[in-house]
């Protein structure tokens, strides 16, 4: 009897020890779930090198990865020369309609290109459809010797914007991006460079680069069609842009803009092992932004800011407004507020006329987020004349 109630009561203690250590296990493996699971931040483009997501108004950061790494742009690299065509453009120191002949160097251009033949002539216009849609190589060294005289001289003008930029990762040896040991940028850089160039180039510039086909030289007999490279115009909501890249040293890259909702995002991803892979990569991080952020508009052009007193003006006061529409980026479910405003004028010598920029005004929200917009007056302002001073100073001394 007595061995039998020591085999129960061992029997017994067996069975409450396993159950005991079953639960404690299984406690620790939850609670490492638990910990693993809040210490994992979510890669949106796993595969990719780099990859950068910002809003394209105020530059704000959305999503980063290796963001500053230096990297081979490839035919990204294309942004920075369409960005210089653009401001010659703006200037008026080409026009769309002007003739490009092709100089032996830009026909020798190898990669991508339409085949421009050595003194062939072809219009502004149809060489920047030819870089912004097929992304030809020969078609933006013949635009960069027709702005900047050689091909070389642009590349000057190149990193001499990037300077003004302020991009920290970035030296140009092409105008192409074909590659170069020394040829480099960072995804941070290109969204910049993107940023800049879209508000260079503004519909003009979208209305080409969201363009699925075209065709260059329609009135002769070597009509050929260009098909963009981003193949996104027909797979994303939005995409109008903006350029793609791909060597073997920098694998397959790409920069895309999109508008939804009055929001346009920017996003860049660089080093993707596919053009398939990149694509996709890209969309996530799209699908991204729309989700988690929303933009308001909090001063159309043309509202009143405030009303300010002009000491030597005909008018004594006078509306101050904003000459461009004022909008700010949100998190969704944490909508911010106007917290601080401030406003600085910067021309002080009278006339004041309307759409005229004399100053500007900046804007903090609630969450941090500033935007700044020019501004002007709503009515004109003339200086007071001789006669207006001294009636105003005998004005105050009866006073």
């Amino acid at each position: 009897m007595k061995k039998a109630f020591l085999s129960i009561m061992a029997l017994l203690l067996s069975i409450v020890f396993t159950s005991s250590y079953i639960r404690a296990e299984n406690t620790t493996e939850f609670e490492n779930k638990e910990e693993s699971s809040e210490s994992v931040e979510t890669d949106l483009a796993p595969n990719a090198k780099s990859s950068y997501l910002i809003e394209f108004t105020s530059g704000k950061v959305i999503s980063s990865k290796n963001e500053d790494e230096k990297l081979y742009p490839a035919s990204m690299t294309k942004m920075m020369g369409l960005l210089l065509i653009y401001e010659a453009l703006n200037n008026k120191k080409i026009t769309w309609d002007d003739s490009v002949t092709t100089s032996e160097h830009a026909a020798s251009m190898g990669g991508s290109q339409v085949f421009l033949e050595p003194n062939e002539v072809m219009s502004v216009k149809d060489l920047i459809k030819a870089i912004c849609i097929a992304s030809a190589n020969d078609a933006m060294v013949a635009m960069a010797e027709k702005i900047a005289g050689t091909h070389e001289g642009f590349v000057k003008q190149m990193n001499q914007k990037a300077k003004e930029l302020g991009l920290k990762n970035t030296n140009f040896v092409n105008a192409t991006g074909l590659h170069d040991p020394q040829h480099y940028s960072s995804a941070k850089d290109m969204a910049l460079i993107a940023q800049a160039l879209i508000q260079e180039g503004g519909d003009a510039l979208l209305e080409i680069t969201g363009t699925y086909d075209a065709y260059i030289r329609e009135d002769g007999d070597n009509k050929f069609w260009l098909v963009n490279t981003n193949k996104l115009l027909k797979q994303y909501e939005g995409v109008d842009g903006l350029k793609t890249g791909f060597t073997q040293e920098a694998m397959s890259c790409i920069t895309v803009t999109a508008k939804k909702n009055n929001l346009r995002l920017i996003a860049v991803v660089m080093g993707e092992p596919s053009s398939n892979v990149r694509n996709q990569e890209i969309k996530q991080l799209l699908d991204y932004g729309y989700a988690q952020y929303a933009q308001e508009l909090l001063y159309p052009a043309g509202s009143v800011i405030e009303e300010t007193i002009i000491d030597n003006g005909k008018l004594k006061k006078v509306n101050l407004v904003t000459l461009e529409d004022m909008v700010y980026v949100y998190e969704k479910g944490n909508q911010s507020t106007e917290a601080e405003k401030n406003i600085e004028i910067t021309k002080e010598d009278l006339p004041y006329v309307p759409n005229e920029a004399i100053g500007k005004v900046q804007i903090k929200m609630s969450d941090g987020f500033v935007m700044e917009a020019s501004i002007g007056v709503e009515h004109e302002v003339q200086p007071l004349e001789y006669l207006d001073f001294f009636m105003k100073s005998f004005a105050a001394f009866l006073a």
